[in-house]
């Protein structure tokens, strides 16, 4: 397995490890992922995200390249702002679902998602006939996410870039706990607000000292996979390999607000997507919480009053605080909209749960 340059760190805090995208990672600490998340909400903790890849895009062939291989409008994104978008297979799937920053005049970053680096690389490398300069990065970049409501005060402390001043879904680069060109992103897969901070993995340890130098008065915490799952599913966010794959649209994913038809922008699968947001789909990915005490699995399966199968829930867990069972799966796009009654299949019994 991989490392990080935190590996050795999470270990000797006594987390519990296991492989994730090839890499060793720490799924939870010794507190346990209920407290965790809890922690991110109320508070502030950081994740180790160094396993996540980055490749850059540039030369004057760039835009026309992410035009085309990307689902959102590269266009409207000024420097220093960055997009949530996709790359859309070419048979009405998902390759992947990605960030895309504008970093500077044709040069640009996009983040992906960790266990689809060498299948991202080789899709971009396969599809470059526009000849933009590719380069990936993902070995030499490193990557922590600093979540919670606490987290921009703590995170002012250790640099002179005023952090106020950057949007949500914007970023700047600066100096660092002592540290040059970091970038500071707003973004946060958590929704409980923060940044991701980029760096050269060398710096790692000195970056991860000055945070919980800081942090201590703070409540500062490291923070698992595990509680990073359950925080972007109470937030209702997406997971690759759950909720949206190679077999899944972005229509169907209800992500039609990254899927941008613009005049010019003749992206990969744009007729067969462009047929579907005008023609509808069979299934639609929803969100819902039980109305019962259970917890619904990844695969469980979805059904209605006349106990017919219309789905399977893709993503589920309990909520730590309100012990609700909550999750997300696609249904028959009957049963999507808001308010309706769906039953999640748990063992014998079928937990009525409602269309959040």
């Amino acid at each position: 397995m991989k490392s990080t340059p935190f590996t050795d760190i999470h270990i000797a805090l006594g987390a519990k490890m296991h492989e994730f995208a090839g890499y060793n990672m720490p799924i939870e600490y010794t507190t346990g992922i209920s407290d965790e998340h809890l922690t991110v909400r109320n508070g502030v903790g950081v994740f180790d995200v160094s396993h996540m890849g980055e490749f850059w895009v540039k030369g004057e062939n760039a835009f026309p390249f992410l035009q085309k291989v990307t689902s959102n409008d590269v266009s409207v994104i000024p420097i220093g702002k960055i997009q949530y978008s996709c790359f859309p297979n070419g048979k009405g799937g998902i390759v992947d679902d990605l960030l895309v920053y504008h970093y500077d005049v044709n040069k640009y970053l996009l983040v992906v998602n960790a266990s689809n680096i060498e299948k991202d690389w080789n899709w971009c490398v396969s599809n470059n006939t526009e000849g933009a300069i590719l380069e990936n990065a993902s070995d030499h970049m490193a990557q922590l996410a600093v979540q919670g409501p606490k987290a921009t005060e703590m995170l002012q402390k250790l640099t002179k870039t005023d952090l106020s001043q950057i949007p949500y879904y914007g970023f700047a680069v600066g100096g660092f706990a002592g540290v040059d060109e970091v970038i500071l992103s707003n973004t946060g897969y958590t929704g409980a607000g923060g940044f991701e901070i980029y760096f050269y993995p060398e710096y790692g340890q000195k970056i991860w000292d000055a945070l919980f130098e800081v942090g201590r008065a703070y409540g500062l915490k490291p923070i698992g996979l595990g509680a990073r799952d359950t925080l972007r599913l109470e937030k209702g966010f997406c997971l690759y390999g759950n909720d949206i794959d190679d077999t899944t649209s972005p229509i169907e994913a209800g992500l039609g607000w990254i899927t941008k038809f613009s005049y010019g922008k003749n992206f990969i699968d744009r007729p067969l997507l462009e047929k579907q947001k005008s023609g509808g789909v069979s299934r639609k990915l929803v969100r819902f919480e039980l109305k019962e005490r259970g917890i619904p699995r990844h695969g469980y399966e979805i059904v209605n009053e006349n106990d017919e199968v219309i789905g399977h829930v893709t993503s589920g867990t309990m909520l730590p605080d309100s012990k609700k069972g909550i999750g997300m799966g696609y249904v028959q796009t009957a049963s999507s909209k808001s308010g309706s009654t769906i039953y999640i299949k748990i063992r014998a019994n079928n937990l009525e749960a409602e269309v959040v």
